[in-house]
């Protein structure tokens, strides 16, 4: 996810990445709020598990993503779906 010119298929894994970070982002902001406006700790918890799992997802994204370019040359082409399935079952 470098700042080299972007293949199309690099193009939409970032384009994937982003908005799981913005998403992230956007939630992370609830949490803030959530605090300053004195929530509930079941709500301020449910929030953060949100972001925690944004963040995550769009890291196994990266993952899979290099993995995909890793293993391209094998015989067996997987979608960045598929390794990310695989990985996660690692998880």
């Amino acid at each position: 996810m470098g700042s080299a010119a972007a293949t199309p298929d690099r193009a939409a894994e970032q384009r994937v990445v982003l908005n799981r970070l913005r998403r992230a982002q956007g939630q992370l902001a609830a949490v803030i709020a959530a605090v300053e406006s004195g929530a509930g700790c079941k709500d301020v918890v449910t929030q953060l598990s949100a972001v925690s799992s944004a963040v995550d997802r769009a890291g196994f994204v990266i993952v899979s993503s290099a993995m995909k370019r890793c293993l391209g040359d094998g015989d067996e082409e997987l979608t960045v779906d598929e390794l990310e399935k695989l990985f996660m079952s690692l998880a």
